[in-house]
This record gives structure tokens, C-alpha cells and sequence, in this order.
């Protein structure tokens, strides 16, 4: 069977990212709070994605203002709302995965664009990153074909690769020209959650993208270049925001647990 995610899988010092992150969800998951208190701890990790989601599109707002509800900007809603549709959308992601974008990017876009949730029929998309320009809409729709693929389909390879290469696909393709990256970052963590490696949604892993500053969007761009070299990067990235979510995750449950 052909498995592209396998052999992404095996790049040059992915088998080692893969397995650090894996043994930081490991010991999250380990952590005594969570024996009673892991939804409270869930819907922390998720207020604080959304956050996080928002400030890499460009608006930041701290989370005092999200829990006091003052923060109106349709961006950081659009995080919001994306952020509590998740956990509806889970046993939908695998089988019909374009179902779930559209619901994603419905709920992220409203109020940013008069026909959320259809996938833009121009060239023209947002370029938060500064990625340059995204491609036309007919290459767009058959790598976005083939991402659905990858989702619904079988793979051998680790669930960090491939939510990984959900993020990446999402994040350069555009597919909708505006909101696209909460879509990305959103559509990583629920495969992270449906392929098994944070089945509770515990891990904040956009705080972990938002923390790693200038090297999301270089990594993105490595990505861009299509080689082995430039996919790798990109995946050992998305492993370093895993680590470094669990361990915003983890503060979470040590306040909890004072």
C-alpha cells in the first residue's frame, strides 16, 4: 500500500520528535489532577488554544478578557467558537473530513466574510504569515482532494505526522481566503485527539505554535519548498509545539492541583 505519511515519518530526526512528544502526552496523562478533574482541565487547554489560534492570526487578547467575555473581536470569536465545535466533530473528522472543514470554517468566518464555510473560487486569499501568494483554486482543490484522502484514509505513520501535515496543507493552500489558519490549527488538534494521541483534548498544542514565535511561520515556509528537508522541519515543529503545549497543559493542572 502506498503510505506517503510513512516515509515522512522516517525524514531525518522526525522518529526522534515524534517519540519526545509522545512521552510528554505520556506523562501528561499520568498527571493526578486529571484522574477527576480532566474536562475542567480540557476546556482550560481549549480556552487557551483559542487564544492562542486568534494571536497568531494577529489579534491578542489576554486570556482575562476572554474569560470576562469583553473580547469582540470577530477573530478571537471565530477562535472561540471553532475551539467549542471541536468535540461535535469528532466522529466526523475521519469519514467525511470535508463535511468537518466547511462546519470549521463556518463557525470561524462568521461575521469575516459573507459566504463562510465555501471554498474560495479566486486566486486572492489573507497572507497573515506572509507566505506569498496562495495557489488557484483548481490546484487548491486537488490537493485539498487529496488531504481528504490522507484523513479518511489508513497510515502507519504516527498521528503527529499527519495532523502535522493537516496543519500544513490548510495553512498554505487557504482554501477558504480568510480564517484558513484557525481552520489549520483547529483541524491539527482534532486529529490529534481521533488518531489517538490526546484522545481528552488536554494539549494547548497552539499555545505550543504561538510560543515558538518567528520559526511557525519559517517552518511553514519549509514546508513550502516541498522537499524532504523542508517537510521534516516543519514536522519537527509541530513535535516541538506538542512539548511545549503539554507543558502549558500541565501548569493547568499543577494550579488546579494547589
Amino acid at each position: 500500500m502506498n503510505d506517503p505519511l510513512a516515509v515522512i515519518a522516517e525524514l531525518p530526526g522526525v522518529p526522534d520528535a515524534v517519540r519526545e512528544a509522545r512521552e510528554a502526552v505520556d506523562r501528561l496523562y499520568r498527571h493526578r489532577v486529571l484522574r477527576r478533574r480532566s474536562p475542567e482541565v480540557s476546556t482550560e487547554s481549549a480556552l487557551r488554544g483559542a487564544r492562542a489560534s486568534a494571536a497568531l492570526e494577529g489579534v491578542d487578547v489576554t486570556l482575562e478578557r476572554l474569560r470576562q467575555g469583553e473580547a469582540g473581536d470577530p477573530v478571537v470569536q471565530g477562535a472561540l467558537r471553532v475551539s467549542a465545535e471541536l468535540g461535535r466533530l469528532g466522529g466526523t473528522w475521519r469519514p467525511a473530513p470535508r463535511q468537518v472543514l466547511a462546519r470549521l470554517h463556518a463557525v470561524a468566518a462568521a461575521g469575516l466574510t459573507a459566504d463562510p464555510g465555501r471554498p474560495r473560487t479566486v486566486s486572492t486569499s489573507a497572507d497573515v504569515l506572509g507566505l506569498g501568494p496562495a495557489p488557484g483554486p483548481e490546484e487548491t482543490a486537488v490537493r485539498m482532494s487529496a488531504l481528504a484522502e490522507l484523513v479518511s484514509g489508513a497510515t502507519r505513520a504516527p498521528a503527529l505526522v499527519l495532523a502535522s501535515i493537516v496543519h500544513a496543507e490548510l495553512a498554505v493552500l487557504r482554501p477558504f481566503g480568510i480564517a484558513d489558519g484557525l481552520v489549520a490549527r483547529a483541524a491539527e488538534r482534532l486529529t490529534l485527539v481521533e488518531m489517538g494521541l490526546d484522545p481528552k483534548s488536554l494539549v494547548a498544542v497552539e499555545v505550543g505554535h504561538s510560543e515558538l514565535g518567528d520559526a511557525y511561520a519559517d517552518g511553514l515556509r519549509a514546508y513550502l519548498k516541498g522537499t524532504a528537508e523542508g517537510v521534516g522541519t516543519w514536522v519537527r515543529h509541530c513535535a516541538t509545539a506538542v512539548v511545549l503545549g503539554v507543558r502549558e497543559t500541565t501548569a493547568v493542572c499543577e494550579a488546579l492541583s494547589r
